[in-house]
């Protein structure tokens, strides 16, 4: 039978239907095409073997050729561990295995002379190598036939079933072969543009590199071939939209004009003005708009968002302005009150605190068209919520929402699916924008508003705890407010409960004489919003809180932010909480308190935010630091699944990818060309199983 890329794993060579059944399960290996892009992580260079008597114990990873003198095992229970005599004529080293007695018993005997891989440590006095690679010397092939050796991702189960990298190398070694010739996917023109070498020959170069610059050349040809598929499907489907789905057109601009001239409370920034040039020529394009709006803390998308919901005003549409929290509802509510009454814009805020008659009416308003804007929280996607004609819908703080609730948002609209804006103070790494909203048109807004301060950013440990509170004390008697504020991790919220308790009797001890409020998870709606109000107004000076002010309320009178454990927080989070401050005329500070002891990762992201206030940058950073999965979460991007592109890394290689992709598009939008028919085929088998959340924001 021949072999092709959909071929299943069992009918392969040295496979059977029981390894499969392993694959399948540990690995998600189902067919010829999935071991064959189970790529190596690591290469090896095996040329040289070491002899005992030249380690130091400082070496990184080596290899040595001897004989396994004898076996013993040493502990009880869990703690047993097996320990060898290694002998290679010039000394002896101790092999020690912690896991997996069992299967290096059964697979290795003394006597046998074996060739081992692993990094040599010095215990005591004496060297050991823990769970070394093993290997029998005679199973091995001549070291002149050895340059590289492939490191495969492996298991716990899939070893204990003798499947550890070396068996899955062998396995894979079988079958390269079988790779048809004709396999090449990309065009011509693509292979010769970027030097890329074939197909064929970087499927079999990565699992079998003669060096590590052809390994390279393999890794770059199939991370230019993985990034470029991701961009050619999310394109494709949104050309495809653009012809599918119409959208109202927003002509007329007769109550946006009137506020410019005679309302506007201050000069919009040029990005602001960029933006809303974007945005206006997708609501006159007659095609229904999805867009995301970047901009950092500050930067004004409320505005921007509100001269929009005017567009839709002027021709007759509705706007829902949706928020992740009552409280930022009501925020966004009070502001926008305040533009509407001048221009007779009818606005409305209904969210799950919203009492019984007053929804009735709502909901009857909204129905009749009597409602201009309607502001709320998830209590705007229930199905008694309907619109005469809503025709744009603006998502505020989108990684609040999941993508199954905006879908609901825009079935509210039967004869045209709403213009989409989806706004987000999170700065998005733009590789990760690329790719998880690349079938999102996407605006930034990259200026600040004249006349913002810098927020001053300083590291503190426990040790200028007193000099810290003097500060505060400083700044509380020139009328200012602070906010403190604790971690919370999910997975002991009755340790952060007890730590925010313990914060808050200790701040009340060192500042006896100011009121402070607390704010907090557990407490109801209710208390949270009183006690929120006191802040406010200025009734109390401290406000102790949890991460739940992360996104909240506008105080310009709070001019300082302690976050405490300050170590414990991400680099976005960290850069959302600093965004409370630096809202009023007054200079603003930020203090990342910390234990003495910090760890790597959180001193560079301590010196990100000491450094820079520019929150793509600090996107950045917090990609190449945990990861795009982390960040993003790949269940709902549906396209982080890359086996071997690296978005923090490859960020160059991703660009010239999407710019191939648009370049092909503009000429032969349909891939019906005889040189872009395969990239067609793949495309149609690509999103025929698709759930398209896509399509909605």
């Amino acid at each position: 039978m021949g072999v092709n890329f959909g071929t299943e794993i069992k009918f392969l060579k040295g496979i059977g239907p029981k390894r499969a059944e392993l694959f399948q399960k540990e690995l998600e290996l189902f067919t010829f095409g999935d071991l064959i892009t189970h790529y190596p992580y690591r290469y090896e260079d095996r040329t040289r073997i070491y002899k005992v008597s030249e380690l130091q114990g400082n070496e990184e990873i080596i290899q040595l050729r001897g004989h396994l003198k004898n076996f013993k095992t040493a502990g009880h229970g869990r703690k047993t561990r097996l320990i060898a005599d290694f002998n290679d004529k010039s000394g002896n080293i101790e092999l020690v295995w912690f896991k997996g007695v069992n299967w290096v018993l059964n697979k290795f005997k003394v006597g046998q002379e074996v060739i081992l891989f692993g990094k040599p440590t010095l215990y005591g006095n004496k060297l050991n190598i823990a769970h070394p690679e093993m290997e029998l010397a005679k199973n091995l092939k001549s070291g002149k036939d050895q340059k590289l050796t492939s490191l495969y991702s492996s298991t716990e189960k899939l070893r204990r079933n003798y499947l550890d990298s070396r068996a899955i190398e062998n396995i894979i070694d079988q079958n390269l072969e079988q790779i048809e010739f004709d396999v090449e996917i990309l065009p011509e023109t693509l292979i010769k543009k970027f030097k890329l070498i074939p197909r064929r020959r970087a499927l079999i170069a990565i699992h079998k590199p003669q060096s590590f610059k052809e390994a390279e050349e393999a890794r770059r040809r199939l991370k230019f071939e993985e990034l470029f598929l991701i961009q050619l499907r999310i394109l494709f489907q949104k050309s495809e939209n653009k012809e599918i789905f119409p959208g109202q057109i927003f002509k007329k601009l007769d109550k946006l004009n009137t506020f410019y001239r005679e309302h506007l409370p201050f000069q919009l920034t040029n990005a602001q003005k960029k933006v809303i040039k974007e945005i206006r020529s997708d609501l006159i394009s007659g095609y229904q708009m999805n867009r995301l709006l970047q901009g950092d803390v500050g930067s004004g998308k409320t505005m921007v968002a509100f001269l929009c919901s005017l567009m839709a005003r002027d021709n007759k549409a509705q706007t829902c302005i949706m928020a992740p929290t009552e409280i930022l509802a009501e925020q966004l509510y009070n502001g926008l009150s305040d533009y509407s009454k001048y221009l007779g814009i009818r606005i409305a805020k209904l969210s799950g605190s919203t009492k019984s008659a007053s929804r009735k009416e709502i909901l009857k308003n909204l129905e009749a068209g009597n409602i201009d804007i309607i502001i709320g929280t998830h209590a705007l996607i229930e199905d008694r919520v309907k619109f005469k004609n809503l025709g744009l819908c603006v998502i505020d703080e989108q990684h609040r929402f999941g993508v199954a609730q905006r879908a609901k948002l825009w079935q509210k609209n039967k004869s045209h699916f709403p213009h989409i804006l989806v706004m987000t103070a999170t700065p998005i790494p733009r590789t990760l924008a690329m790719t998880l909203y690349g079938d999102l048109d996407i605006s930034v807004i990259d200026e600040l508003p004249p006349g913002r301060k810098e927020i001053k950013t300083v590291h503190r440990t426990d040790a200028h705890r007193l000099s810290v509170f003097k500060f505060l004390k400083d700044e509380i008697e020139k009328g200012r407010q602070i906010y403190i504020v604790y971690p919370l991790i999910e997975e002991s919220k009755k340790l952060d409960y007890k730590d925010l308790m313990d914060g808050f009797e200790s701040i009340s001890r060192a500042f006896p004489e100011y009121p402070i409020s607390i704010l907090h998870g557990r407490m109801k709606a209710a208390d949270k919003d009183y006690e929120m109000q006191r802040f406010v107004k200025n009734e109390t000076k401290i406000l102790v809180s949890t991460t739940v002010i992360e996104v909240g309320v506008n105080v310009p009178n709070a001019s300082v932010m302690v976050i405490e454990n300050s170590e414990k927080f991400g680099l976005s989070q960290l850069h959302q909480l600093r965004g409370r401050v630096g809202r009023g005329a007054e200079q603003s500070f930020c203090i990342l308190m910390t234990g003495n002891k910090v760890s790597k990762d959180a001193r560079v992201r301590l010196e990100t935010m000491v450094r820079t206030q520019n929150g793509f940058e600090i996107a950045d950073v917090d990609l190449k630091l945990r990861g795009p999965g982390d960040l993003a979460g790949t269940q709902q991007s549906g396209v982080l699944n890359l086996k071997i592109a690296d978005l923090a890394q490859d960020s160059g290689i991703l660009i010239a990818a999407r710019d191939s992709v648009k370049a092909i598009l503009d000429k032969d939008p349909g891939l019906n060309s005889t040189a872009h028919r395969r990239l067609k085929s793949l495309m149609q088998r690509k999103n025929s199983n698709d759930l398209d959340w896509k399509l909605i924001s």
